[in-house]
């Protein structure tokens, strides 16, 4: 591998790998379901995640991965099933990352927009 095609994500702050990580980890509408499904049941589910998702078993275990792999979800094998549930201090702590991003970068934006009415920064 070239150096144009290695990762530079050690290139960031560990914050913003982090919330990278959860974005992508939500941003697809079957992982969106998934997140749904468990926090209904209010409980770990073994093979019901399957049996609700107009998705193949391959397909949801790989969202599952996903889900796992950023933290936002945590699972056991209990015998031949995958037991998961939400990680709700993790879960927490990533939405609150991303909603302090997402503040101070509108920051600016509309201390200039409340004080220059032409401004279309925040159109």
């Amino acid at each position: 591998m070239n150096d144009m095609n290695k990762s530079k994500n050690y290139e960031f702050s560990q914050e913003f790998q982090d919330i990278a990580r959860f974005a992508k980890a939500i941003s697809h509408p079957a992982r969106v379901a998934i997140l749904q499904t468990l926090a209904e049941k209010n409980s770990c589910i073994c093979g019901e995640i399957v049996d609700v998702m107009p998705l193949s078993q391959s397909t949801v275990s790989q969202h599952l991965k996903e889900l796992r792999d950023a933290g936002i979800i945590q699972g056991e094998i209990q015998g031949p099933k995958s037991c998961y549930c939400i990680n709700y201090t993790s879960l927490k702590k990533n939405f609150e990352s991303l909603n302090n991003l997402i503040n101070k970068l509108t920051a600016n934006c509309e201390s200039s927009c409340s004080t220059d009415a032409d401004s279309s920064c925040c159109k």
